[in-house]
């Protein structure tokens, strides 16, 4: 049978949204309705008839409440195939009758230790009944029907009304129940692998996650690839569970460009805007304001910012939005948008508006998948004690200009989010030449130099990773940069030193690396 009646209920729920609208449906429909402790109390106080647990069991909820269902008389009426002949007289040898609704949420264990509360506290809040129940119900979907969320509730009272829940109902819904239970045990096991049992290193032994698909998306880099899109359970917010205001849905490479974007944007506490292509940026700058930063990261490279991803790190104004909207641009995202700012940009209808808040403060780890296993490091960020101007190494030359090191600061931010191997040049806080992703750093320099021209003479050049050679460096030199900022480190920093010293321009050490892969 396809079609299962529900005559017999069980309701254990911690979140309580919608209970008592869902025992009175039921209550109409003559379904036999067994509870737990606060559930039962809560359904009972608008006087509707429930069974307690206590009197299916006959035996009493004890141990502060970590013992109410697990027994016998509930899980074999949870576990029962009553398609089976063999079961069926079981049950009635046993006096148990089976369930056909099940419907169950968990205590709050993500909530409260994201409360601040103490080891013991957070145990408490580690449900066990509850899994047990859900994975009952969740295997026997064939014949109970299990629910773990307030929002399927109104399914569940229109299946009643057409007789019974349907196979594939109850599929759905166990496969809900199974991800429930999984997601939830996935937060108590990385909770227990770093709170309650840290270990020397700052990464636990264990390590899991829950993803939830958000969106089926047209395909993946290229058309002949699929792909699709999905929101980490409890994590950060960030591009993937940003809220989209307006334009068409994102695309693969637009998330990759967005996060991209944000990255480079929110490096800055000035106000900044970055443009990116394929992952690299093509412009980036701080203003005095949003409006100027954007003037100046276009100002970069117009041709390459054609069809880019834009991210600001402030909220985005009029002034802004209409500089913006002159240029094709696939999506924008920022903190907030002006009402103004969003009137002039939904009149493009295919941009895609994204509001997306900073990185939150403290710690942040990035993961990368690769075959067979998972990387994990910290998140790179421009706050590392090198990335302090203060605490550079002025290692030939003459001590710069307030001004000049003004740029040569942006320079160094701006530059960590460029691709391996980066040289970015910069004048007035703005970048003027972005070489990027290079095999090797002549290279890299020569496009820096090439996309600069003219403007390369008196600008300040930056690199990510150290010159291995003095070559690299001296392509920046015969292009007139003023000054240079870079880690040191080479086996042959005195040539490079030398070639800087030679040519008169100032070089500083920073002895911080910024590789981005």
């Amino acid at each position: 049978m396809t079609i299962r009646p529900i005559k017999r209920a069980l309701i254990s729920v911690y979140d309580k949204s919608g209970v008592v609208e869902l025992a009175r449906a039921l209550a109409q429909f003559g379904v036999e309705i067994v509870s737990t402790g606060s559930t039962a109390a809560t359904i009972e106080a608008v006087g509707l008839a429930v069974t307690p647990v206590t009197s299916v069991t006959n035996f009493p909820e004890c141990l502060d409440g970590r013992v109410k269902t697990l027994h016998p008389a509930i899980h074999v009426g949870l576990l029962a195939d009553v398609r089976n002949p063999d079961h069926v007289a079981q049950l009635e040898e046993l006096e148990i009758k089976a369930f056909d609704l099940v419907v169950v949420n968990l205590y709050p264990f993500t909530e409260t230790v994201a409360n601040g509360a103490t080891i013991d506290e957070c145990i408490e809040q580690v449900d066990i009944g509850g899994p047990a129940m859900i994975r009952a119900s969740a295997k026997n979907y064939a014949n109970v029907a299990v629910v773990v969320s307030p929002s399927n509730y109104q399914e569940v009272l229109t299946a009643i009304e057409s007789g019974g829940t349907t196979l594939e109902q109850r599929v759905l819904l166990s496969a809900q129940a199974f991800a429930h239970t999984a997601t939830y045990d996935i937060a108590v096991a990385t909770w227990m692998s770093t709170v309650a049992s840290p270990d020397e290193s700052e990464f636990p032994r264990w390590r899991g996650a829950a993803w939830t698909r958000s969106e089926v998306l047209r395909y993946g880099e290229n058309p002949h690839q699929s792909a699709a899109s999905y929101i980490g359970v409890g994590h950060e917010v960030g591009v993937a569970n940003s809220q989209q205001l307006h334009g068409k849905p994102m695309s693969y490479n637009n998330f990759i460009d967005a996060d991209a974007a944000r990255r480079a944007a929110f490096d800055f506490l000035e106000p900044a805007v970055a443009i990116i292509k394929h992952a690299n940026p093509c412009g980036i700058a701080v203003g005095l304001d949003i409006e100027q930063a954007y003037h100046k990261a276009h100002a970069t490279d117009p041709v390459s910012a054609f069809g880019g991803v834009v991210a600001a790190n402030r909220p985005v104004t009029k002034e802004m939005a209409e500089s913006l909207s002159g240029v094709f641009t696939e999506v924008i995202i920022a903190p907030e948008f002006d009402a103004e700012a969003l009137s002039v940009l939904k009149e493009k209808a295919n941009l895609r508006i994204l509001v997306v808040p900073g990185p939150g403060p403290g710690r942040r780890v990035e993961a990368r998948t690769i075959p067979g296993g998972l990387l994990v490091q910290s998140v790179d960020t421009v706050h590392d004690i090198g990335d302090n101007p203060a605490n550079w190494n002025l290692v030939c030359g003459d001590a710069v200009s307030a001004t000049i090191m003004l740029d040569l600061e942006f320079a160094w931010r701006a530059c960590r989010s460029v691709k391996s191997n980066a040289i970015l040049l910069a004048k007035n806080l703005g970048a003027v030449g972005i070489g990027m992703g290079q095999v090797n750093r002549v290279d890299s320099a020569h496009l820096a130099v090439s996309r600069a021209g003219e403007r390369a003479a008196g600008s300040v050049g930056a690199s990510d990773a150290f010159f291995p050679f003095a070559d690299g460096l001296q392509v920046l030199l015969d292009a007139g940069v003023s000054a240079v900022v870079q880690p040191g480190g080479s086996v042959r920093d005195e040539e490079v030193i030398a070639a800087a010293q030679a040519a008169g321009v100032p070089m500083y050490f920073t002895g911080t690396r910024h590789f981005f892969h």
